[in-house]
């Protein structure tokens, strides 16, 4: 297993060189392809592609819109992982896990008051870190789509408003996400309707001017902890120094003919219950959603080992042991919290598929201070969701992409679209399961390649949005 850390203390941005030296492809040129759930931080990934940007560049600026364009999901208090890959990697790319984490004082006596625990916010550490082994300019270059979608306002996309009706009742009786998310007369937030994120805006331009590290240790995670312990969520300012994500192997398994399909390694568990899923459907074996369900409560059960045995013929004889035994509901998972996903490719053929969760719809429910952001839940009082994605490669170029959520099936949503995918599907062309979502990339020549073979799907239950490649 690779495990790197960063410190995530990147250098003042200096001025928006995406916009000054990149002059953008000419016209009806491949550019790449971008799928999501969520339509505005679609634009955002497919503008830094159209300026030359790389996917990486388009996926970190991606995550981080989301962040103002979907905080029910993916606030800058939330966690994920991403897989990464590039023609040539070894090993079939890399993953960047920065799954949610608890405080370190949580339920510690003498600890700060928390009647909502807080997850410590990993996304920006966790886009970062991506964006270094991958990107092509400093993290600061990326930021500004996301602080002129809180600064001007977005509308509010179905998805938004969705989790919005969904939880308005208890969201809206703190103050702090009513004064966000609420209409003139005291209602949520519906389609269509104008949100501006002032105090949002802020911090992100303050991220892009300071670096990424004053949001874990400067003068940023300062006014967050504070607000933190205002709400509620209990965290401080060693919580985020602490926070470091790690970059590891992928999970593996062979697809025949030459293609390799990567999957999101443990912790990121949603990844192995997709590969544990993918090679019964290959083998036309099992249930996909009762194996890649009874993985993860496998591995879970055993207290979620990352330094025990990886590979997926032998989590795969776990999680057919633990169904045999009857052990834990046959291997169910109790309802799990829900996510967001995206991939992009770039018209040379590096991709990025993500999966971003806050724990719960809205986190904590709670604004952390005058920041704007949303508190995701502390993963220590919820059960932790199914982070999926997975890259299909045949080891010189990319071949199809699809990253998941939709809570229980997440994961064997995944497999089941990328088994379809590589047989000649086209992507999200239907349901693959009953509550799982994906957003899936799929070019059947390769690239580098014939670009304009790709193709790309967002679920046609959603209104998420796919673009590309030109």
């Amino acid at each position: 297993m690779l495990a790197v850390s960063v410190t995530g203390c990147s250098h003042p941005a200096s001025p928006l060189r995406l916009v000054t030296h990149m002059f953008g492809p000419s016209p009806g040129a491949l550019v790449g392809t971008v799928a999501a759930d969520e339509p505005q931080a679609v634009m955002v990934g497919r503008d830094i592609l159209s300026r030359g940007g790389n996917a990486a560049d388009a996926a970190a600026a991606m995550g981080m819109a989301l962040a103002v364009t979907l905080p029910s999901r993916a606030s800058m208090g939330s966690g994920g992982a991403c897989l990464a890959y590039r023609p040539g990697d070894t090993d079939g790319g890399r993953a960047f896990v920065f799954t949610p984490r608890p405080g370190t004082t949580e339920g510690i006596v003498g600890a700060p008051h928390a009647d909502r625990p807080a997850a410590v916010p990993m996304l920006a550490r966790g886009m970062y870190l991506m964006h270094l082994q991958y990107g092509t300019t400093s993290f600061g270059e990326i930021l500004p789509d996301a602080i002129s979608l809180a600064a001007n306002g977005i509308n509010v996309s179905h998805q938004l408003a969705s989790d919005l009706a969904t939880v308005q009742g208890a969201l809206l009786a703190d103050a702090g996400m009513r004064a966000i998310f609420s209409r003139t007369d005291g209602t949520a937030l519906v389609e269509g309707d104008a949100l501006v994120q002032t105090r949002l805006s802020g911090v992100l331009e303050q991220i892009r001017s300071m670096g990424v590290g004053d949001m874990y240790n400067g003068a940023l995670a300062q006014s967050f902890s504070a607000g933190s312990q205002a709400a509620g969520g209990g965290l401080q300012t060693s919580d985020l120094r602490a926070a470091i994500p790690s970059e590891r192997l992928p999970l593996h398994v062979n697809a025949g003919g030459g293609l390799t399909v990567a999957f999101l390694p443990p912790p990121a568990d949603g990844g192995l219950g997709s590969a544990v899923a993918f090679r019964a459907l290959l083998a036309g074996q099992g249930s996909p959603e009762a194996l890649s369900q009874g993985s993860v409560a496998a591995w879970r059960a055993r207290g979620g080992d990352t330094q025990g045995k990886q590979t997926v013929d032998d989590q795969t004889a776990r999680a057919q042991a633990f169904l045999d035994s009857g052990a834990s509901g046959s291997g169910s998972l109790p309802p799990l919290p829900a996510s967001t996903s995206f991939a992009v490719v770039d018209h040379a053929g590096m991709a990025v598929a993500c999966s971003l969760t806050m724990d719960n719809l809205f986190g904590t429910g709670r604004i952390a201070g005058n920041t704007g952001i949303v508190l995701a839940a502390s993963p220590a009082r919820m059960p932790a969701p199914l982070l999926s994605a997975a890259i299909a490669s045949d080891g010189h170029a990319f071949r199809a992409a699809v990253a998941g959520s939709g809570q229980n099936d997440a994961a064997a949503a995944v497999a089941e679209e990328m088994k379809l995918v590589l047989s000649g599907q086209a992507p999200a062309s239907r349901a693959v399961t009953a509550e799982g979502r994906v957003n899936a990339i799929a070019c059947p020549r390769g690239l580098p390649g014939d670009g304009a073979s790709c193709v790309a799907g967002s679920d046609p239950r959603e209104t998420g949005l796919a673009v590309g490649p030109r």
